[in-house]
């Protein structure tokens, strides 16, 4: 919204910007090609297959629905069949930007409205895929819509002179080139861009895989966001899927946000002072048929409440895409320029109002359901993403990781050791490569839906700078975190980790018990002295942290904390003293010394 209006102000109403916003605009468009990238790679088919009622169903009767009133409603006012069904598909659209930032923002995302309402943008942004196919199909007889200058705005073509077979024959292997190419060539090429060590070369090559594709999808004629859609799903479930969402989301946002200013600087307010009332009727009537639609849709799925509420009023907008398809219609030569950019300013003033939408179901909408808010209601959907973020999974982490995925606890496992990715991978672990100390690699991983991060990074100050940057942004997440040793485990204390071990603390414990039993102790003596010594460590924990800050303060040397560790030991010496009788059936065994013939202490 904040790009649309920045666009209007800096073109229609200052003027700093003029014709060459189409030009930019070609640019931006980029921005909805990588959009399409990345939610194909949010297709995990396992997901989709569980949330299939609600895709197909509710998203699919949406699509099919809208198209068909937006068809009748155009061709009963005149227009060809054609351009009909073009304004149809156009308006069938809802805003994916818009929508999913609101119901973020506003915590509903998991209410069934708002889980019915990502299930029809999903299938929206799915269905656009096949509608930038349709259009040029459309094209009126005897405009020449079907030239190169249709597809790719007059560039590049190896098409354009071939005979329909031939045509046919480079589509496709165009198109199986980039799923074939993506399945197996990316991998060895991102395991060679992840072995030179730059960060700045992988999100170069992220860049070039994207461009790449449009530009092969361009130059045979075909939509460039379908390329890079196509692209993403094959990518779904690599292992560099989300360092390259990561890498890829800036550009996308910055593009994406770039086209809306550039349709706001577009705005033709010549054309919105000569037909105003024309355009406020139909963004009025779009919005109310969009409704109707999507009330009938609500009661069909059982949406009834504020939950039903929530899906009509979130969804009876036309979309950003809705732009993409105008300007792909003309192109086609689907529709004139004329009705094209009276659309253009149907579509922005129905998002332009969707802001009012969702103030009205604050206002009026709750109040009227309040009283029900102590009644029961469906518990949550579990989100896409685990609820268990392990970062690091090398020797320490896949022990964690192997004990959570025996217990059936989903994991998302990070690191930038790609031989310890894979070997994850191999044992079925769903594991990623990539940099867990990136908050916007965690935010793709579902950081803030996770309910426990596991810090187990080969690295000392990237662990407390992690345990750092995430109880800064997440403060209500468990963090559990691996240390070196005391002095690590305190920083990593500090930084705002809710427990910490020491990765040779228990492993040292139970071999030092064994020593003990080696010597002639009796086992459950040993046992119950290791366990007497973890429970006098924990009693002084506190203060040896407390004392441990005078150190790192810039004091040299603390007496408290030498006083507080000799008053530690000493309590210890006490525990360990104390008398014991093992139960009368059992004989003390004699110490033998290990097979290998060495005692304990030799060399």
């Amino acid at each position: 919204m904040g790009y649309l209006v920045a666009g209007v102000v800096i073109g229609p109403v200052t003027g700093l910007v003029g014709q060459e916003a189409a030009i930019i605009q070609h640019f931006a468009e980029f921005g909805v090609v990588m959009m399409l990238f990345l939610v194909g790679m949010e297709l995990d088919p396992k997901s989709l297959w569980a949330m299939r009622l609600q895709l197909l169903g509710l998203g699919g009767l949406q699509v099919v629905l809208t198209s068909a009133a937006g068809m009748a409603i155009a061709g009963w006012l005149g227009l060809p069949w054609q351009t009909a069904l073009a304004v149809g598909l156009i308006f069938s659209l809802s805003s994916t930007a818009i929508v999913l930032q609101t119901l973020n923002e506003k915590g509903l995302t998991k209410t069934r409205g708002g889980r019915g309402a990502f299930s029809v943008l999903l299938f929206q942004d799915i269905a656009v895929i096949p509608m930038l196919a349709l259009i040029p199909l459309l094209a009126l007889s005897g405009a020449g819509a079907t030239g190169p200058e249709a597809g790719h705005h007059g560039g590049l073509s190896l098409v354009a002179d071939l005979p329909d077979w031939a045509h046919a024959l480079v589509v496709v292997g165009a198109v199986a080139a980039v799923i074939v190419g993506g399945h197996y060539l990316s991998r060895p090429l991102f395991r060679y861009v992840v072995r030179s060590g730059m960060r700045e070369v992988f999100t170069a090559t992220a860049l070039m895989l994207v461009i790449g594709i449009a530009a092969l999808m361009s130059v045979v004629n075909l939509s460039p966001a379908l390329g890079a859609f196509l692209a993403g799903v094959v990518l779904a479930n690599s292992e560099f899927r989300h360092e390259l969402e990561a890498n890829i989301e800036p550009f996308k946002g910055l593009l994406l946000g770039l086209f809306f200013i550039t349709v706001g600087a577009g705005i033709n307010f010549e054309v919105l002072a000569a037909q105003g009332g024309k355009v406020l009727a139909l963004g009025l009537a779009v919005m109310a048929v969009k409704a109707a639609v999507l009330l009938g849709l609500a009661l069909l799925f059982g949406l009834r409440g504020r939950d039903g509420w929530l899906f009509v009023l979130g969804l009876a907008q036309a979309g950003e895409f809705g732009f993409v398809l105008l300007t792909y219609s003309m192109q086609s030569r689907v529709m004139p320029a004329d009705l094209a950019q009276l659309l253009s300013l149907v579509v922005a003033l129905s998002m332009f109002l969707t802001p009012l939408l969702f103030i009205a179901y604050d206002r009026l909408i709750l109040p009227r359901y309040r009283e029900d808010r102590n009644a029961p209601r469906e518990g949550d959907a579990i989100g896409e993403q685990a609820p268990v973020i392990v970062a690091g999974v090398g020797r320490f982490g896949q022990i964690v990781c192997r004990l959570l995925r025996a217990n059936n606890i989903p994991i998302v496992a990070l690191d930038l050791a790609l031989d310890q990715i894979e070997n994850l991978r191999r044992i079925h672990i769903k594991s990623y490569f990539g940099d867990a100390s990136r908050l916007d690699l965690l935010d793709t991983a579902g950081i803030a839906q996770a309910r426990l991060l596991v810090v187990a990074i080969d690295d000392r100050e990237r662990a407390v700078a992690l345990v750092h940057l995430v109880k800064r942004h997440y403060p209500g997440l468990w963090v559990l975190a691996r240390a070196f040793d005391r002095g690590h485990g305190y920083e990593l204390r500090r930084a705002g980790a809710d427990e910490v071990v020491s990765e040779t603390y228990h492993s040292a414990l139970e071999l030092g018990g064994q020593a003990l039993t080696a010597f002639g102790v009796h086992p459950l003596r040993a046992r119950r002295m290791t366990w007497a010594f973890i429970n006098n460590e924990k009693e002084h924990e506190d203060e040896l942290f407390e004392a441990w800050k005078e150190i790192e303060e810039g004091i040299r040397f603390s007496p408290r904390y030498g006083e507080l560790f000799m008053k530690l030991e000493e309590t210890l010496s006490q525990v360990m003293r104390q008398d014991w009788q093992p139960p009368s059936r059992d004989e003390v065994p004699p110490w033998r010394p290990p097979e290998s013939g060495v005692a304990p202490g030799g060399d």
